[in-house]
């Protein structure tokens, strides 16, 4: 399976090494150069008991990669996770800017080169109704470029919320709790799934 990770913040990059750990192929995005360029030497932008060691294996391993080309990471993938700021605004509430571009982004990549079928997860905290508004996002994006319907298969949008705490997040992430997931369709739970199992 493939796994995008958008966004290699604290959740982002934990959420990469851990998944590809578990052997999916897992493509983390960033915006930021110089990140990536450090990530790819194998130098963490933060401290996380266990995570150097975490991510260098996995990249030896060649499960685990870095770039700043979200089209090229795109292709072909199965799930794309969703991990990026979302700061509170002067009324308390999340700015959700970043998740929504992100998601317009994903959308004008598909719009160009279609996968198959694509999950879109958000990862980051955000309000109830988020997940509509990323599909929403994704859809515009798609008919912006295509000028006409969106074919309906060729996303679904679900949430996974992370529960990690510092210094203690792959230990979290390996052993849960609890996993939740919130999906609007058969075909996303399933994917989810056995990205989970």
């Amino acid at each position: 399976m493939k796994v995008v990770v958008v966004g290699s913040g604290y959740v982002g990059l934990v959420t990469g090494a851990c998944l590809s750990d578990t052997g999916a192929n897992v493509v983390c995005v960033d915006v930021d150069t110089s990140k990536i360029e450090r990530l790819r030497r194998g130098e963490m932008p933060i401290y996380e008991p266990g995570l150097e060691a975490l991510v260098r294996r996995n990249m030896t391993k060649e499960r685990l990669h870095f770039t700043t080309d979200l089209a090229d990471a795109l292709d072909d993938a199965d799930v794309a996770f969703i991990a990026v700021g979302t700061p509170p605004g002067d009324d308390g509430s999340a700015d959700l800017s970043q998740v929504l571009g992100v998601a317009s982004s994903i959308g004008r990549v598909l719009a160009t080169n279609p996968t198959e079928y694509l999950v879109v997860v958000t990862k980051s905290t955000v309000p109830v109704g988020t997940a509509a508004k990323v599909a929403a996002h994704l859809r515009s994006s798609i008919e912006h470029a295509h000028r006409t319907g969106v074919e309906p298969s060729l996303f679904d949008v679900a949430s996974n919320p992370e529960f990690l705490k510092e210094g203690a997040a792959i230990e979290d992430f390996a052993r849960p709790d609890r996993i939740v997931i919130g999906v609007g369709s058969e075909r996303a739970q399933a994917v989810l799934e056995r990205l989970y199992r």
